[in-house]
């Protein structure tokens, strides 16, 4: 099986964990784990970085820091990966959903704030939600497939009503947008996932990014058990969401090779989006003016009233081929703990979602092994393409 995204582990990450093995700091404490995030900082473009056990815990520590309270309304994109919505949750918040742009697949900014207008207001400060009557206190931007939302409209939004922006940016290291990296771009924090699917990996772990010294600090607390001092004194409820040396120390070595694989996840985007430009039924995924992406996943959507059929038939084409080829996220609202979620109306989410596929885009890929995958495709279409005609023939 051609497997859709694994780990390129050709750098130090060995070196390094032997070195953490001979160390004995194989914990939270270590060496590893501050050069970590000081490289998390410096691709970020944000001056301080703080590591975590995931990208899921960074984002819950994250929203708990810029004030999110037990009640709260948050705003996400309804189509996005359970995470962003769960982190939510896990404050005692609930996701307000709002529907993606069709030209970008993140956070539809004018949407949002025709939302806001239409079911909201400024009550003494803070903006309340007219229906529930519960405070609006955040905004959460999803970098989907590494592209940047349109952060300077977001951010434009946000303070007009107050709100706090905690970004989504778990693939989204190596995007910019307008020239900007991802922690340059006006939110509070910004999030980062190390999963084993991510173009770098830690095996694991998150890490937030932010610009403000001082709510970076209250991050650090919140995240590492709120410990004050040396001894044994906690002065809030903390969390333990630290990422360990071991963590660290592979994530260092694949931050080593971030510009690299960064540069492989594009080109292999490329090749397939070459590969495929006469295929009138398939249509690439979001490339706004705007930015440049991380090209987290590559492959393509069915623009078409039956393409959720299309989807479906490819993808099980070929899987049968050999090949990894898998669905889009299922949007939130159709999941069963968020189907009671305030929304807007959704009908780009609804549209896109299982219309998409992802194909293999490791940074590893062989050239031969993505010549299989397009040939594959390739004989798809032209099978389908030929059953279609006869279709027609034959009516």
């Amino acid at each position: 099986m051609i497997p859709l995204a694994v780990p390129n582990l050709a750098g130090n990450e060995a070196k390094y964990l032997e070195e953490c093995v001979e160390s004995t700091f194989v914990s939270t404490v270590g060496p590893f784990v501050k050069r970590f995030e000081d490289m998390v900082a410096a691709a970020s473009g944000a001056p301080f970085a703080v590591a975590t056990s995931a990208g899921t815990t960074a984002l819950h520590a994250g929203l708990l820091t810029v004030g999110v309270k037990p009640g709260d309304l948050v705003i996400c994109p309804a189509m996005t990966f359970i995470a962003s919505a769960n982190a939510i949750a896990h404050c005692g918040a609930i996701p307000w959903l709002m529907d993606v742009s069709r030209d970008t697949w993140t956070l539809d900014p004018q949407l949002m704030r025709e939302e806001i207008v239409r079911n909201a207001s400024l009550v003494e400060g803070s903006l309340i939600h007219t229906q529930t009557g519960r405070r609006v206190s955040a905004i959460v931007p999803v970098f989907t497939l590494g592209i940047s939302a349109d952060m300077d409209s977001i951010v434009a939004v946000a303070r007009e009503f107050g709100l706090k922006i905690v970004v989504d940016a778990a693939a989204g290291l190596g995007t910019t947008y307008k020239g900007r990296r991802p922690g340059e771009l006006g939110a509070d924090l910004t999030m980062f996932s190390f999963n084993g699917n991510k173009t770098v990996t830690a095996g694991g772990g998150g890490a937030i990014a932010g610009t403000d010294e001082e709510l970076m600090r209250a991050f650090r607390h919140l995240t590492t058990t709120a410990r004050v001092g040396a001894d044994y004194d906690h002065d809030i409820v903390g969390y333990n969401y630290r990422m360990t040396n071991l963590q660290a120390a592979v994530g260092c070595a694949q931050m080593e090779q971030l510009d690299g694989f960064v540069a492989a996840k594009r080109r292999i985007a490329a090749t397939y989006n070459h590969a495929f430009r006469d295929l009138t039924m398939l249509s690439p995924f979001p490339d706004p003016a705007y930015g440049q992406s991380a090209a987290w996943f590559s492959g393509f959507y069915f623009d078409s009233e039956d393409g959720a059929a299309k989807s479906a038939d490819v993808r099980q084409i070929l899987r049968a081929s050999g090949i990894d080829a898998r669905p889009f996220w299922k949007p939130m609202h159709m999941q069963a703990p968020y189907a009671e979620a305030p929304r807007s109306a959704l009908p780009v989410s609804e549209y896109l979602w299982d219309r998409i596929v992802t194909l293999p885009c490791s940074t590893h890929l062989s050239n031969e092994d993505q010549e299989s995958v397009i040939e594959a495709v390739l004989t798809w279409a032209s099978t389908r393409a030929l059953q279609g005609s006869r279709e027609r023939i034959s009516a």
